[in-house]
């Protein structure tokens, strides 16, 4: 999902339902952001998520062979490589909670 491919969804979703919501938000896990769009789709209520973050190049584990410690890894990110992807949502109605969608890659064929 690259930037041009994001203003096209933009435009698509814009023309045919309408945005209530546009905005950006930090990710829960590690570092980058995420741009969404809420908006009243043929599911009800939708928000879509591009997310934004930096490429994991290295992973580390640290241990202690000590009873009752704990082990954590640490993440070592690209400075230069970013990844992007799409995420849906659906909006629950009963648990009031957003939903992720499974989607396949013919579902954004523009």
């Amino acid at each position: 999902m690259n930037a041009e491919k994001w203003g096209e969804i933009i435009d698509l979703v814009t023309e045919k339902f309408g945005i209530i919501e546009r905005g950006k938000e930090d990710l829960d896990r590690g570092p980058g952001e995420g741009e969404f769009l809420i908006f009243d789709g043929p599911l009800g209520k939708m928000k879509i998520v591009r997310e934004v973050k930096p490429l994991v190049i290295d992973k580390k584990v640290i241990s202690s062979r000590r009873v009752g410690s704990s082990t954590t890894e640490e993440f070592i990110y690209s400075d230069t490589e970013k990844i992007e992807k799409l995420k849906a949502y659906k909006w629950d109605e009963d648990d009031q909670v957003w939903v992720e969608m499974e989607m396949k890659p013919e579902a954004f064929s523009l």
